[in-house]
């Protein structure tokens, strides 16, 4: 009995149950409608996007497909092969060019070597230049005395300048500053001053920037570390006053003027003497070199130039002054200009034996009616292997730098701007690249006391020297 209860609660379990699941169901069924058609909607939706959008492929892709259908491999071959041929010309086209580019520069440089060392090149920039605004030209005071000489560094960023009071000075070009200072001693105390005890004449910078020379009154020649001012070595053999000193360029091969009438050459690495040279008839007031192995010197009052070839114990004489010569300068390996107290600026070559041009009276006259004297030619200074020369004039009444125009083959000289400057013009020289040119002036000439300019002011003048245009280059 027991066990058919059992059996009727155990059918009639599941048959409970059945009808709660078949309620659920139902419930799930309605609600299951409203998502199925949801999902169908959505699906749909979904279909047609996708399909559209396999539409559009489809389109594109036909589309593609038709284009490469047009070209067939040999056209596409050809394309390919003439796209690389095109890249190839242009490559080597753009190599070409720079080839020629290259070989161009190259043979120019090789060329203005070549010339350079002929004495032949002549850069064409006098007519380019423009005459300074008196605003821009600076003056950098320092000396006590009259400044006597001055260098610029190769590298432009410093001058040297040297006095009666016995000092160097060392200016950056940038800021007009001191760097440094060799202070002067006083006479008497040569055995313990490091530095010069008489007035400084004369000097010198080798064409890499490393040494320094000086030359004095008391026959010394001084050589120093130019980056760091520090004492190195003196010369001692000349007999009288230092009044020229030259470094040739490229080496450490010194050469120096004397008022004992005779050249000397030195070895600045070995701190060794070479030789002597002699000739000059009067003490010599000027001396200049540049690579090759001869100097030019003025002969003061024997109104003489000579050029100095060393290597083959020879000399030429030059004459065409009608006073002292006083400085001298080289243009180039061939040609020089010189000044002096006749007042006339020449130009030579070495190949006559008198100038190829003179200017008379280059500074005008000074005196009385029926007294007219022309100024002094104190100082020259030429910017190398171009057609621009520069003199200063030493008086009372005409003091200025005057900058020169070179003719062909440095025949004639025409006067571009003057520049006036209140002093003795002792010292002229051109910055390398020619874009500054520093005037030394001071009350007094250089080489004495003849007047006294009292209103005129110790120390350096940079003059900036600008250009209009590009320069050029001929062959004399």
């Amino acid at each position: 009995m027991s066990f058919f209860i059992k059996k009727k609660a155990a059918t009639a379990a599941p048959g409970k149950g059945d009808k709660s699941a078949g309620h659920k169901r139902k419930g799930d069924n309605v609600g299951g409608k409203g998502r199925s058609k949801n999902l169908k909607k959505r699906l749909n939706e979904e279909i047609s996007s996708e399909s559209e959008n396999e539409g559009d492929g489809g389109r594109k892709g036909n589309e593609e497909e038709d284009e490469e259908i047009e070209e067939t491999p040999q056209e596409k071959k050809l394309r390919l092969a003439k796209l690389y041929l095109e890249q190839l010309r242009e490559e080597e086209e753009k190599k070409a060019e720079a080839e020629e580019f290259e070989s161009g520069l190259i043979a120019e440089r090789l060329q203005e070597d070549v010339l350079e060392q002929k004495g032949k090149l002549q850069r064409l920039i006098a007519k380019e230049l423009v005459a300074p605004d008196p605003a821009e030209i600076r003056l950098l005071r320092g000396h006590k005395l009259s400044v006597t000489c001055l260098v610029i560094t190769p590298d432009e960023k410093y001058i040297f300048s040297a006095s009666k009071d016995c000092s160097v000075i060392k200016w950056e070009v940038e800021s007009g500053k001191k760097a440094q200072k060799i202070a002067g001693g006083r006479k008497g105390t040569e055995d313990r001053h490091v530095g010069h005890t008489a007035h400084i004449l004369c000097m010198a910078i080798s064409s890499d920037g490393k040494y320094l020379a000086t030359g004095d009154m008391n026959k010394l020649i001084m050589i120093w570390e130019a980056a760091t001012c520090k004492f190195l070595y003196k010369f001692t053999g000349h007999r009288d006053a230092v009044s020229g000193l030259a470094f040739r360029r490229g080496t450490h091969d010194l050469y120096s003027a004397s008022h004992d009438r005779s050249v000397k050459v030195w070895n600045v690495d070995e701190n060794a003497y070479v030789e002597t040279l002699f000739g000059h008839q009067d003490v010599i007031t000027g001396l200049d070199c540049l690579g090759r192995e001869r100097c030019v010197t003025a002969g003061g009052r024997d109104r003489t130039v000579r050029v100095w070839k060393i290597s083959e114990e020879s000399q030429l004489v030059f004459h065409g002054h009608e006073g002292s010569i006083d400085c001298i300068q080289l243009i180039n390996e061939e040609h020089m200009v010189s000044g002096g107290d006749d007042g006339c600026v020449c130009i030579w070559s070495v190949n006559k034996k008198r100038p190829v041009s003179r200017v008379k009276q280059a500074h005008g006259l000074h005196g009385g009616a029926g007294l007219e004297e022309p100024n002094w030619v104190s100082s020259v200074a030429a910017l190398h292997n171009s057609d621009t020369i520069a003199s200063g004039a030493s008086g009372s009444h005409n003091s200025a730098v005057q900058l020169w125009k070179c003719g062909q083959g440095f025949r004639g000289l025409e006067r571009l701007f003057s520049i006036p400057v209140t002093g003795f013009v002792n010292s002229l020289k051109f910055s390398n690249s020619g874009k500054f040119l520093v005037a030394g002036v001071g009350q007094e000439h250089r080489l004495g006391r003849w007047w006294r300019i009292k209103e005129a002011k110790n120390g350096l003048y940079i003059i900036p020297l600008k250009r209009q245009n590009t320069e050029q280059e001929v062959e004399q």
